[in-house]
């Protein structure tokens, strides 16, 4: 074999795998804020981690929704219910340092039992990042009469404070009051999954409400997002589509 075919496989070897760890690495936006830049990793489903300055934010963590095995470990764990596709506790004892935070609806706390509860209407603040809690529940979508899936007080989303940039991260939900009251949001990801949570209508309903500058769907199951698209066409929310299925 003659050194130029020997250089030219190992680069192909190398790109090989290059590209087989990038397809095992969730995609990525960057946010920029007055605090540096917030990257937003789509790993799926309602499972999210943001990344900035090197703290790390793993939100509603759970295995099924992707490859967690060469992500970082948590500065800070977000839980918005207990429900078993947002709420996965052997993960987050892997994801968690001696100083990792874990904040969370109160009826979480009984299966992470070092985390710290947050409610609605509630701030803290763990490093540089503030968490304020919003209700999350559902109005229309029943289990059956009279019992919704997600009651009122049974979850929460959060906004997070991120320099000058607010980031609301709704949970599971409807189009409720408490979430179209909100003001300044920079990012927001909003449920669209049926029958559970919205749909495109609903989300569309909240967007032209609340006005965040840019929406992600997530957690939107087979729910078609281009609906979604196009009726904030002439909005002046921009609506970005990833893999959050």
């Amino acid at each position: 074999m003659t050194r130029l075919k020997l250089i030219i496989l190992t680069l192909i070897f190398f790109a090989m795998q290059a590209t087989a760890i990038n397809q095992d690495m969730p995609a990525v936006d960057r946010i920029s804020t007055s605090a540096g830049d917030v990257e937003m990793h789509f790993i799926g489903h309602g499972s999210l981690m943001f990344m900035v300055n090197g703290f790390c934010i793993h939100i509603d963590p759970v295995r099924s929704s992707g490859n967690y095995t060469k992500l970082p470990k948590a500065d800070l764990v977000l839980v918005t219910h207990d429900h078993y596709d947002h709420l996965d506790s052997k993960l987050i004892a892997e994801l968690r340092k001696p100083e990792t935070v874990m904040l969370c609806h109160q009826k979480c706390m009984a299966t992470v039992s070092w985390s710290r509860t947050l409610a609605a209407g509630e701030s803290k603040t763990v490093g540089d990042i503030t968490v304020e809690g919003v209700h999350a529940y559902n109005i229309v979508n029943m289990r059956s009469p009279g019992q919704p899936f997600h009651p009122k007080g049974s979850g929460i989303g959060f906004i997070l404070g991120i320099g000058d940039k607010k980031f609301y991260i709704a949970g599971d939900t409807e189009n409720t009051p408490e979430m179209k009251a909100l003001k300044d949001i920079d990012v927001a990801f909003l449920p669209m999954n049926l029958p559970y949570t919205m749909t495109p209508e609903m989300v569309a309903d909240a967007a032209n409400a609340f006005k965040p500058k840019i929406l992600y769907p997530y957690h939107y199951g087979d729910t078609n997002a281009d609906r979604l698209v196009k009726l904030l066409k002439d909005t002046d929310t921009e609506v970005r589509i990833r893999n959050l299925k």
